[in-house]
């Protein structure tokens, strides 16, 4: 943001990336509390020529604290009947014009450390989630991706689903499954080493400033979409958590907020034992209703069907597609993180109050 010598205005730069489609900028100038220009501009579509100036008179004289869907009534009132948007959409200008008006950062601001550690218990992951979230949030450490491994066969439960509504207790004690609860929402997942890839993405919360809560899902996992387009596998963001194929869903996301930074972790299906799943998991009828499919099993598409790859050729190109598009480095826990989310398991995640929170 630069300001005026007058101090009566002030100029506010934004960039947005749609997922699936193509980088927006608005360059905006403020006075006296409302948008006194807006200019749009990127590498998208648009017919006819004369609707992108329209646009940014339409957006002229917004106040700055306008939501969203003030924003986007504005413009759609102002558009020519046949106007054509290619890469874009109404909604993603208003993300980027409120992206501007925001304190954001960028990816391209951002060093990222990769922490890939040997496999580590159900109850630890869910606490170094935690313990490094706060630790990017108070500034102690910078951006990270980290790539788990699995010591064992876990189910994972939503921060509000219901313990006993979820999950079979006597199968998944039959079948030695661990049973954990993590911090997020969301669904149950079922992991198994060597049948599951699973990543937490941890980034300052001015990397999503100015989206709304379900577009910081498709902007987190855009990447996720590239890179395995990369493998050459069809992939979209499907709102508000998922990424699928044509062949059913590969993975699933949840997000936690703590503190000014922004917790987001994906579960990828490398290989499924659908029969399994469907024993320790209480998946109802009305959660497939939806899905076009009375199994659960159908409506997974495993990645090692999808690529011929084993598991650590797939997590290795996924951590070199970030790394092309964005600053990776080398990195490791501190042994106070790692002493912090030990105490972190002793205290909360392993205790019954946490697990049975919802009965």
């Amino acid at each position: 943001m630069t300001e005026s010598n007058a101090g009566r205005e002030t100029v506010h730069h934004g960039e947005y990336k749609v997922p699936g489609g193509k980088l927006l900028v608005a360059d905006v100038t403020v006075r006296e509390g409302r948008l006194a220009s807006v200019q749009l501009s990127g590498d998208f579509f648009l017919e006819p020529d004369e609707a992108l100036e329209t646009i940014d008179r339409a957006l002229e004289g917004a106040a700055i604290d306008a939501d969203a869907s003030t924003l986007i009534a504005r413009i759609r009132s102002a558009l020519p009947p046949q106007t054509e948007m290619v890469g874009l959409s109404v909604p993603a200008i208003a993300t980027v014009v409120r992206r501007a008006l925001s304190q954001t950062s960028d990816w391209r601001d951002h060093r990222f450390g990769l922490i890939h550690r040997a496999p580590e218990s159900p109850l630890l992951h869910m606490a170094l989630d935690e313990v490094l979230t706060r630790e990017v949030a108070a500034g102690h450490r910078g951006p990270t991706l980290r790539v788990w491994e699995w010591d064992r066969a876990a189910i994972i439960i939503g921060v509000f689903q219901s313990l006993t509504n979820e999950v079979d207790a006597a199968a998944a004690r039959e079948a030695d499954i661990e049973v954990v609860r993590r911090i997020s929402g969301g669904g149950a997942m079922f992991v198994e080493p060597g049948n599951t890839i699973t990543w937490s993405l941890i980034v300052p919360e001015t990397l999503v400033q100015g989206l709304t809560f379900v577009e910081s899902y498709a902007f987190l996992d855009d990447w996720v979409i590239q890179a395995l387009g990369d493998m050459g596998i069809t992939a979209w963001y499907v709102p508000i958590n998922d990424i699928t194929s044509p062949g059913g869903k590969i993975a699933g996301a949840a997000q936690k907020r703590i503190n000014g930074a922004v917790l987001h972790h994906v579960t990828m299906a490398y290989d499924i034992d659908a029969e399994k799943l469907t024993r320790v998991l209480r998946i109802g009828r009305e959660k497939l209703s939806d899905k076009g499919t009375t199994s659960a099993g159908k409506r997974v598409d495993p990645l090692k069907r999808q690529t011929g790859l084993n598991r650590e050729t797939i997590i290795q190109r996924m951590i070199d597609s970030f790394a092309a598009r964005f600053t990776l480095e080398p990195d490791s826990l501190t042994q106070d993180e790692l002493n912090a989310a030990h105490a972190l398991v002793n205290d909360k995640f392993a205790s019954a109050a946490w697990l049975r929170r919802v009965p």
